[in-house]
This record gives structure tokens, sequence and C-alpha cells, in this order.
């Protein structure tokens, strides 16, 4: 005979069913509200759910990032351990116990617990940067560029982390080879690489080497990497280098363009590089370089078309180089229905100190390949290096003074004059 089972047990039942379910809920409600609050308050995290190592790992590291406290060493190395009870193989905590070691003193146990965690990944931030500096205060330079090259492909953000001790690496015969090596395989931070060394002076000496020996190699310079280290020499107010340099980085095809204006003819587009045309902002106009390929009629050249609107400047420039003498500036210009409320000019400017040498205008109205020219010198006080700018002399946007028409320039050149 079957036992029948009483209503009160079926209640006790269902209850006891209910509450399993509610404990269940609740604490899957705590798990997901402690990763929610693991990033931001790791402490408040960890409380909710002492399992969640994402949490432990955080409260540690802000507390070894606190620099209003002197962190409890001893207390942060006994959380840290007793976390991998939870995740026996989480890099980050054999890589947090190495940091704790490290400022203990205790530097081989340190680095031997980085090890470990790069074992488990090889792409763990705090370890690598850390093996990173061990091998450079070692002279292991050679195992520091490869650190640098895994650290950089998974957090390539960090380049600026490691910038500094990339003068050490470049200085020693084996690293300057390493970072060759790295960057002839096109190792993805090179553009950073150059960047980076631009911006000081003893960078530019290392960038400059490392653009010459990868010039006919396998990668050879980009037009990116010596605009980045020509204009690095141009902070630097290191004039000459900066010209040497573009000079070196011309083909054979843009060498034929040389003159003390490059490309005077407008036949190529602008390569980015300094001491070549630079197109700005083209508020209230178009800027259209007209190449051999595609000019009409011997009408080549660069076209700027102005928009009916106000024009502050008009966007075309170009850094040169003139030593002290005599020059002529020339022009061969067509326009079409062209109106200048205010002037529209070539000022050629010194750098560094800042002044005006030279101010050549151009006239309205409708011509076709005119000639104008103007005379100037460069004084035998210092101006290593001048701007060459296509100016307008509005000083504001005022539309009283709207620009309109066509302008093609076929031929702009500087010529030395005879003393």
């Amino acid at each position: 005979m079957t036992e029948q089972t009483s209503p009160l047990m079926r209640n006790l039942r269902r209850s006891g069913v209910w509450f399993v379910a509610s404990v269940l809920a609740l604490a899957a409600s705590s798990i997901g509200l402690s990763r929610f609050l693991e990033t931001e308050t790791p402490a408040v995290s960890l409380a909710l759910d002492p399992l969640n190592v994402n949490a432990l790992i955080g409260e540690i590291t802000d507390d070894l990032n606190d620099t209003s406290n002197a962190p409890d060493l001893d207390a942060l190395l006994a959380k840290a351990e007793g976390g991998l009870r939870f995740d026996l193989a989480d890099a980050r905590l054999y890589s947090l116990i190495g940091e704790i070691k490290l400022r203990q003193g205790e530097k081989d146990q340190a680095y031997g617990l980085f090890d470990q965690a790069r074992k488990l990944s090889k792409t763990e931030i705090h370890a690598l940067q850390r093996s990173i500096g061990h091998s450079i205060e070692t002279g292991d330079l050679s195992k520091a560029v490869g650190e640098i090259d895994t650290l950089l492909r998974r957090w390539p953000d960090r380049f600026p982390a490691i910038a500094e001790g990339l003068p050490t690496i470049l200085s020693n015969p084996d690293g300057y080879q390493a970072v060759l090596a790295a960057i002839k395989a096109e190792a993805p931070w090179r553009a950073s690489l150059f960047a980076g060394l631009g911006k000081s002076p003893e960078g530019l000496d290392f960038a400059n080497q490392l653009l010459v020996d990868l010039t006919g190699s396998s990668a050879p310079p980009k037009s990116s990497e010596l605009s980045a280290v020509i204009a690095g020499y141009i902070r630097q107010k290191e004039y000459a280098p900066a010209y040497r340099l573009f000079l070196f980085s011309l083909s054979d095809r843009e060498r034929e363009l040389g003159g003390y204006i490059f490309n005077s003819t407008f036949k190529s587009e602008p390569s980015g590089k300094p001491f070549d045309w630079h197109v700005g902002g083209r508020s209230g106009l178009e800027v259209t370089f007209a190449t051999s390929q595609d000019a009409v009629e011997g009408q080549g050249g660069v076209t700027v078309r102005f928009l009916n609107t106000p024009v502050k400047s008009a966007a075309l420039q170009q850094y040169i180089e003139l030593p002290p003498g005599s020059y002529k500036i020339s022009l061969i210009a067509s326009a079409t229905d062209l109106k200048l409320p205010k002037e529209l000019y070539w000022s050629i400017r010194c750098v560094d100190p800042s002044g005006e040498i030279a101010r050549f205008k151009i006239p309205e109205g409708t011509y076709h390949r005119q000639a104008l020219s103007h005379e100037f010198s460069v004084g035998p006080v210092a101006c290593p290096m001048q701007l060459l700018k296509l100016e307008t002399a509005a000083i504001a946007e005022s539309w009283r003074f709207r620009y309109v028409g066509t302008l093609v320039m076929h031929k702009l050149n500087i010529e030395r004059l005879a003393s």
C-alpha cells in the first residue's frame, strides 16, 4: 500500500524548494552585482563575492598604486597568495605577488614570479613591463627588444611607457641591431618608434641612422616616418639636418622636382613631408593639383577655386631654405573672374626669428598665363629656414569681403640673382 503524503509535508517540501531557489537567486544576484562593480569599486565587489578574483586583483592593485598611504605589503601578499586557492593559473596573481616581493626587496623571487606569470600568459602586461626593465638593467638588450615587441603587439597604447628606455637600447650595438631587425620585419610599433624618437635631440640621431640603414632594404623608409623625423628636427630648430634628410628621402623622380621651391610646377600631389607643398584647412576654397597626367592643353598646375565666401588663409604653403643673397620669385598664372576684396599674395617669412621677408601680390581679373615677378633679398642675419605661404590680407571673416573666381598657378619659381 502506497503511503500518502500529508498536506503539511507537501507544503514543507514546497517551502524548501522555494527557499533553495531564493538562496540560489540571491547568490546569482550577488555574483552578478560583484562582477558589475569589480572595476570601479573592487572592495565592494569582493565583499559581495569573496571568490571574485578580478575584484581581488583590482583591490590589491589599487592599494599598491595608492600614493597617499603606504600599503601593508604583508597583508596584500597574504591576500594575493590566498587568491591562488581559487585560481592557480591566473598569471595576474603571480605578477602581483612578484610586484609585492620586489617592493619588499626580494628581487630574485620577484623576477622568478614574473617569469612564472609570463609562462602562464605571454602578454601579462605588468610582468612584461617589469621584465623589459630588468633586461635593460642587466644589459640583455636583444631580450628586451623581443619583450617590447610582444608587449606592443598586444598593448600598442603602452608605447609611451617604454619610450624612455629606447635611447639606452639604441646606444648599444646589440640593442640597435635588434631594433633594426624588428622594424625591418615590419613590427606594428614601427611608426610609433619614429614618432617617439622625433621628440628629443638624442632620439632624432638614432631615428636618422635607422632611416639610413633601412634605405635599400626590403622595408625602406616610409613617407610618414621621414615626415615625423624631419618635423622633429624642425621642432628642435635643427633646420639644416631637416633639409638634408628631406633631400636624402627623395626618389630619382622626385629629385627632378627639386629647386629652391620643391615641385614648382605642381606636377605631383603633395607627399606630406615638410619642404613639400602642404594643403591645410580649405574653408571657403578648393585646392586641386593637376598632375602631368591629367593636365589639359598645358594648363597644368594648382587650381584655387574661391567659393564666394570670406577667406582668411588660402591654405597652401611650403618650407624652403634660402641662404643669404638676392632672389627673384616669379609666377605664371591664369585667372577667371578673380575678385579679391582683400589682397591675395605669396609671403616669404623667416621661421626663426619670425618676420616677413617678402610679399608677392596676385592681381584680380581674367588673364591667361600671365608672368609676374618680384625681387627680394635674404639678409646676412641668421634666417636658416623660411616659410612660403599663399595668404589673404583678410583679418576677420567678414561677409563684406567675399573671394570669387578661379586662379590657376602653372609655375612658381625662385631663382638666385647674381650679386
